[in-house]
């Protein structure tokens, strides 16, 4: 349990810094085209606003996440904190692109808040975790969608320069209360930290996005194109190689044999390659002309409020989600959850030629993702002994980012392949788009049907922790059996149906 009259600020603290992580993900989604225009610069430079800032996401979420294990969660989340302020001023100040993709690299490194702030929930919030975690988990989601809503106004206020001024100060403020208010985890696990195969992790990630996001500019068959992928796959076989053998790993390999791990990773993967790519393009579709033949030539403001249904959904539903849980098992939640995704994104492939359309489907996309992400996060952690929660989120989350940054490349490839005599792609490349997204989706649910059940999971003490007081709105739900997880050397891994 959290000190007395700490609990409180502790959740304050945590609540906002996921969800300035969260916002600063997405704000900068709808206004690329004015970014492209004041630095006069072109499509495929630009994108790498938003491509720079999920890789460094990729790669500083499951380490900051393992130092966070090593040295302490709290401090390493102030330091986080610290970074999301730099990066913000940066780009506030950035007199170039080259400038502001470099601030946005900075603020990538936000990306350990999320381990972080799961983990010391864990450790403070004992008999409410499972509240704390699914409230938590829907800021992830909800943060994404609130940000592309409120970047218009933003932006028409202060110009796109306000998009950074403002999480600039909130997270600074967050990061002072962090420093004050939320008490450092006793929680550690003595180690060495894995710079080898975060190394790794950056070279392939970074060979395989630049080969996406510049496939349409040097041509899929080029040398330059061929040759990225081909570093992106070995460099991913020698990282999981080294990951498998080195004492102190970023990601361990053993603890990705769990059923409980792998399964929601998979999720995680193709439901981040789904979210972030129909989050990045709708603003996009709806701002293009209807000249154009499709589209409603709204401005950013416009095509912003469209998601307003799907981020209150998502957030209310993930109040709900526990007792689901209680009620059905997490399987059952989180296949339902992607289902419904699913559907949403062939709802917008099939019919988007009036705006109540989409705001059916952006709905119901809300409804499912806030489901997903309110349950993954309690499965992870369940799955794990203690020690590792910060490993085990952080890899979940960072699984998620590099999912996010593919589908994103993927839909970008799509939608530009055919592009019309006035600049603009055709009305095809959405509609083959969302059904990709759509077809993700399904494999995210053919995922999801081995998900073992919490209901009945017998893994380490997390579960009984997650599931025991069932959100603290469930009295006298029933114990379920936990085990003690098996430590050898540096590494701990945990039993659970394989």
């Amino acid at each position: 349990m959290s000190r007395p009259g700490r609990g409180s600020a502790t959740f304050a603290v945590l609540a906002v810094s996921v969800s300035s992580f969260s916002l600063l993900q997405s704000m900068i989604v709808p206004v690329l085209a004015t970014i492209q225009a004041e630095f006069e610069t072109d499509q495929t430079t630009v994108t790498w606003v938003l491509t720079g800032y999920l890789l460094s996401a990729s790669i500083a979420t499951p380490l900051l996440g393992r130092i966070g294990d090593v040295v302490g969660k709290t401090r390493m989340l102030v330091l986080t904190l610290c970074a999301l302020v730099l990066g913000s001023l940066l780009a506030a100040l950035a007199p170039s692109i080259g400038w502001l993709i470099f601030a946005r690299v900075v603020q990538g490194a936000g990306g350990g808040v999320l381990p972080l702030a799961f983990g010391i929930a864990r450790d403070e919030f004992k008999d409410n975790v499972a509240t704390a975690l699914s409230v938590l988990a829907s800021l992830t989601a909800v943060g994404f969608g609130v940000g592309i809503v409120i970047a218009g106004p933003i932006v028409e206020v202060f110009g796109f320069r306000g998009l950074f001024w403002i999480p600039m100060v909130v997270t600074a403020m967050a990061a002072v209360a962090a420093r004050l208010f939320v008490p450092e985890s006793p929680v550690r696990t003595p180690a060495r930290l894995p710079i080898l195969p975060a190394v790794l992790l950056s070279v392939w990630l970074v060979a395989l996005l630049l080969a996406l996001s510049e496939g349409n500019v040097w041509g899929w068959s080029s040398p330059r194109i061929l040759s990225l992928f081909a570093l992106a796959v070995i460099g991913l076989a020698t990282w999981v190689t080294v990951e498998s053998r080195v004492p102190v790993p970023m990601i361990d390999m053993r603890m990705m044999r769990l059923r409980g791990v792998w399964t929601t990773n998979l999720v995680a993967m193709f439901v981040g390659f789904g979210i972030f790519a129909a989050f990045g393009f709708l603003p996009q579709f709806l701002q293009t002309p209807s000249s154009a033949g499709y589209g409603f030539g709204a401005s950013i403001s416009e095509s912003g409020f469209l998601l307003v249904p799907s981020a209150i959904a998502s957030f209310l539903v993930g109040f709900f989600t526990a007792r689901l849980i209680h009620a059905v098992g997490a399987r059952v939640v989180i296949v339902t959850g992607t289902l419904m995704t699913a559907a949403s994104f062939v709802s917008i492939a099939l019919w988007h030629d009036v705006t109540w359309q989409l705001y059916a489907a952006t709905t119901l996309q809300g409804l499912g993702s806030g489901l997903i992400f309110s349950s993954l996060a309690g499965v992870v952690i369940a799955s794990v002994p203690q020690e590792q929660t910060g490993v085990a989120s952080g890899m979940n989350a960072n699984i998620r980012t590099i999912g996010g940054s593919v589908g994103a490349a993927v839909m970008a490839g799509i939608v530009t392949a055919q592009v019309g005599p006035t600049g603009i792609p055709d009305e095809s490349g959405y509609t083959i788009g969302f059904f990709v997204l759509g077809a993700g989706m399904l494999v995210a649910a053919a995922a999801a049907l081995f998900i073992p059940d919490l209901r009945d999971q017998p893994t380490a003490g997390p579960l009984q922790d997650a599931v025991d007081a069932e959100l603290a709105f469930l009295p006298g739900a029933p114990s379920l059996p936990g085990a003690p997880g098996v430590s050898s050397g540096s590494r701990t891994t945990a039993p659970g149906p394989s």
